[in-house]
């Protein structure tokens, strides 16, 4: 029986990922892969709708690649590829982009949001028609399931509503896909705004824990996390926010149940346990940060893998797209 084939892709928007993008999807795709048909992609192009300096998005893209090895990403077990690799990309974008209507593309969170707050003149044109793109990247390999967080519910919905409408006007080409919400993925919040999502966009970087900071910084910034009123460990996540994140951190990296953690750490104190939680979380991160080091220092090695994998991604990518052509009726 086939494997079920999964997509997904992340940014090279900055020199390292953080603990909530591996706890809440990387490492879920490590998991993925050993029983899935996994295509996992950096998307470099999706990358470009804000401004980003040549030497930097490179340096970027291949500091992702090497993380997601270090993280536990095989290219023995997945396909592991850098989008702008594979033209076909491009190329069924524009299909996408002439099958969407400006309408749907309007109410797409990510254009609305940013748009209102900076302005119609400063949105790029690639970030209204990201998600055309974005559909592409998924139909192209005829997925099955796309893990992604809740947040991109609705990008899953018009990559489905795509697909269907171009299958129904010109016969059976894509693989309907599912959306794979990563439900069960530990929410990790900001070390400093404990009730908001750990993300790079946040005011403050001391409350992101990057996967490429040294022991040493990560262990501070643990240390100096927000806390909350009184002394006892005890997950209440309205009343101890601080708290509540870092019982949460500490569980999904030790495996510990939040339950055990309280039973051990409830009277001894915030500074015993954020020492505690810095120690596991540095321990964790260590060998991960040492082997994409490792990777880096080996550029040509770690190029030759991705475009092992473009290689192999484009297999797959050009037939899709020789038959939405041929079902388009294009001349070959």
């Amino acid at each position: 029986m086939a494997k079920m084939r999964v997509l997904s892709g992340i940014q090279p928007t900055s020199d390292s990922f953080h603990l909530g993008n591996y706890l809440g999807a990387l490492k879920q795709w490590v998991e993925l892969q050993e029983d899935h048909d996994a295509f996992y992609c950096i998307v470099d192009l999706h990358a470009l709708t804000i401004e980003t300096e040549p030497a930097l998005i490179r340096k970027r893209t291949l500091a992702s690649a090497a993380q997601l090895m270090a993280l536990g990403i095989s290219s023995k077990k997945s396909t592991l590829f850098v989008q702008s690799q594979v033209p076909q990309h491009n190329q069924l974008g524009w299909l996408m982009e002439c099958m969407a209507g400006f309408g749907e593309a309007s109410r797409m969170t990510q254009f609305k949001d940013k748009s209102l707050k900076f302005g119609t003149d400063s949105a790029r044109v690639g970030l209204f028609t990201y998600p055309m793109l974005q559909a592409a990247d998924i139909l192209l390999y005829q997925a099955d399931c796309v893990p992604v967080g809740e947040d991109q519910r609705q990008h899953i919905e018009l990559t489905r509503d795509l697909a269907g409408r171009f299958n129904s006007r010109y016969g059976q080409t894509f693989t309907i896909p599912d959306g794979y919400i990563l439900k069960t993925a530990a929410k990790i919040n900001d070390l400093q705004e404990p009730s908001a999502k750990m993300s790079k966009s946040s005011g403050s970087e001391s409350g992101v824990i990057e996967i490429m900071d040294t022991p040493e910084v990560n262990a501070k910034k643990i240390k100096s996390a927000i806390t909350d009123a009184g002394n006892e460990v005890r997950f209440d996540e309205k009343e101890k926010p601080g708290i509540s994140n870092l019982l949460t951190i500490h569980s999904a990296i030790s495996g510990n149940s939040i339950s055990s953690l309280e039973s051990e750490f409830g009277d001894k104190g915030y500074g015993v346990f954020k020492s505690a939680v810095a120690d596991v979380v540095v321990e964790y991160l260590r060998p991960i940060r040492q082997r994409a080091l490792d990777l880096l220092e080996d550029e040509k090695f770690l190029v030759d893998l991705l475009h092992e994998g473009a290689a192999k991604a484009r297999i797959v990518a050009a037939h899709t797209l020789e038959k939405a052509y041929k079902n388009l009726g294009t001349v070959a």
